[in-house]
């Protein structure tokens, strides 16, 4: 699960940052409005921390733009004003929950978990493609009666994989979506998840193959 935080009060992002990493969640910190819109527009994250009160651009404006560009992913804004109209604004552009600041870290937590969790139930349980089945909540390949758990970056580089089916996912994209925009993990650690994957396809004989785009990156194609 990978979250986007947006705040240009650089320490309580770091704090944020920190809070979140520690319950399990891969996440990044940005501190201007046009950095923010950027990144969410990636298309990596699952949830998106947002204040409203930011330079170059604002929270609101930044909430519109995605939801123009077809951007759904859930957006928790925060904001220092405790008027309702400002709340009103914030929902009226396509918010999904709000936080007034200053805010208890433990409430900040259960709201992250509530959109979270709306956001799973909202994803089909199980993708299949070919002869496997990937278990998003046991996090399990399956071929068969034969099963196997994959690790939490091999789950993300599969699940990003069958989502886009007989398509191309590039490198980058895989990159990003496991490790981050701001990563500094080596780039060829995409090879070598990828050739963790296709040792557990092998394993449960499947005829599924996860193919290698020449210097763009990876697809799954059903072999003979």
């Amino acid at each position: 699960m990978r979250i986007l935080i947006v705040e240009d009060e650089r320490r309580m992002a770091r704090g944020l940052q920190g809070l979140l990493t520690k319950q399990g969640y891969a996440v990044d910190a940005v501190y201007t409005g046009s950095s923010g819109l950027d990144y969410a527009l990636s298309g990596i994250y699952d949830l998106i921390v947002l204040d409203i009160m930011l330079p170059e651009m604002d929270g609101l404006s930044v909430l519109r733009q995605l939801r123009s560009s077809g951007v759904e992913v859930p957006v928790l804004l925060l904001t220092a004003k405790s008027e309702v109209e400002e709340r009103v604004r914030g929902l009226d552009c396509g918010a999904d929950d709000y936080l007034s600041k200053p805010f208890d870290t433990g409430e900040f937590l259960a709201r992250v978990r509530a959109l979270t969790r709306r956001r799973d139930r909202l994803l089909e349980d199980t993708l299949h493609f070919g002869d496997v089945s990937l278990d998003r909540g046991q996090m399990m390949l399956c071929c068969g009666s034969e099963r196997i758990r994959l690790g939490p970056k091999e789950f993300q580089i599969m699940e990003c994989l069958m989502d886009e089916k007989n398509r191309v996912v590039s490198r980058q994209r895989l990159y990003e979506k496991v490790w981050g925009l701001l990563s500094e993990t080596e780039y060829n650690n995409v090879e070598v998840y990828i050739t963790f994957l296709r040792r557990k396809l092998r394993a449960l004989h499947s005829r599924v193959q996860i193919r290698s785009a020449r210097g763009t990156g990876y697809f799954m194609e059903v072999g003979e």
